[in-house]
């Protein structure tokens, strides 16, 4: 009887319940407050989902030395976490986008490129107000990449320049990439005219085939000399973009756009909501990187507004730019440029802005690409 006592006992002490405490409760909440803005109000569902649920996985009370937990050297969940701390999850993710974007809109109208380079002053913003809050220059590069909404460019830097960080920053980042119709428009409606908000701009010229071939290929060479650093994924942006405008490796790029960025999402999404366990995730620099990347974007959205109404007083009636397009040099593709087009839509049902929208879109994804390569430059 007394060994039968004393393994009921030993079971109780492995179970969730006996190590259970209310750190734990509040970020299995969380995991479930993502879950749901994922699939009740369609919030980015392809990264909340995952996300929400691997923050339940890593917020379930472990006895130690269990081998289980994403922390424990050797378990499952460490494992697939290796392609988090180690880097090359994004790339991959970056070789998916590549295949499914069309930088047509950029090349018919190569001065959005400037937009989307406008827009990066959010994270050069947001970098040295942390640097002013306290947080070392590596660490302050790290979270100030959360104000290009791209989660897997904030993996990226963050995995190298403040990996005890990269849970928070990571989450934040795929936060805000999921909240860009909610913080978007009152700041592109406060920065605007009516007047600002009407202007129709000129449809884009047709591209072709062999401009849509050559563009990754000059593209790559051009940004990787400047910015040697960002070259696994400027690498794999352009390259998997080749392989969709080539024409003839159409296996490859359906593959890169579909199965396998559709896996590798699935693995940073989980991956890194389990790495938000409490003890790692509840602590005050959590909440200062929160704040910050909310500044960050906010500053970003602001910086690309203002410098389209700045662009039109040095251009032409007749090829003016929509400051409505300002918010989509961040590089929340296509979400940022969706928000440019629904918000001119409100004010004339006939101004369509996606594909003029589009173009500062794409250069963002670049443009954050390129802006990691410099933090991590100066800060690796």
């Amino acid at each position: 009887m007394e060994n039968i006592l004393d393994n009921l006992v030993q079971f109780w002490q492995f179970t969730g319940f006996a190590n259970c405490n209310f750190q734990y409760l509040i970020m299995i909440l969380i995991g479930l407050v993502f879950i749901y803005l994922g699939i009740k109000k369609e919030w980015e569902p392809l990264l909340l989902v995952p996300i929400g649920f691997g923050i339940i996985i890593g917020n379930i009370p472990l006895f130690p030395g269990l081998q289980v937990g994403i922390y424990e050297e050797g378990s499952v969940m460490n494992i697939l976490y290796q392609g988090v701390q180690r880097g090359f999850y994004p790339p991959l993710i970056f070789l998916g986008i590549g295949a499914m974007t069309d930088f047509s809109a950029l090349i018919s109208n190569p001065k959005l490129l400037l937009i989307g380079a406008a827009a990066q002053f959010g994270i050069f913003g947001a970098y040295a107000i942390a640097l002013a809050l306290g947080f070392t220059p590596a660490e302050a590069g790290a979270i100030g990449i959360i104000g290009g909404a791209d989660g897997p460019t904030a993996i990226f830097l963050s995995s190298r320049l403040a990996p005890d960080l990269m849970g928070a920053i990571a989450v934040s980042a795929y936060s805000y990439m999921a909240l860009v119709p909610v913080i978007q428009p009152p700041i592109m409606k406060l920065l605007t005219t009516k007047k600002e908000r009407l202007i129709k701009m000129k449809a884009p010229r047709a591209v072709s085939q062999t401009e849509k071939i050559i563009f990754p290929i000059l593209g790559f060479l051009m940004t990787a000399f400047i910015v040697p650093s960002g070259l696994p994924l400027l690498g794999m942006l352009f390259f998997g973009n080749l392989l969709k405008e080539s024409g003839v490796t159409k296996r490859l790029a359906e593959t890169a756009r579909g199965p396998l960025i559709d896996i590798v999402t699935i693995l940073i999404g989980v991956t890194v909501g389990c790495s938000t366990q409490a003890d790692q995730f509840l602590r005050g620099s959590s909440i200062k990187i929160f704040a910050l990347g909310a500044l960050s974007f906010i500053i970003a959205t602001t910086f690309g507004v203002l410098f389209v109404k700045f662009f039109n007083l040095f251009l032409k009636e007749g090829n003016k730019i929509n400051p409505l397009i300002g918010n989509s040099g961040v590089s929340a593709v296509p979400d940022a440029a969706r928000v440019s087009n629904h918000v001119g839509l409100e004010y004339d049902k006939t101004n369509y802005l996606l594909m003029h929208a589009m173009g500062p879109n794409v250069a963002g994804v670049i443009g954050s690409a390129v802006a990691a390569g410099i933090l991590l430059g100066f800060l690796g």
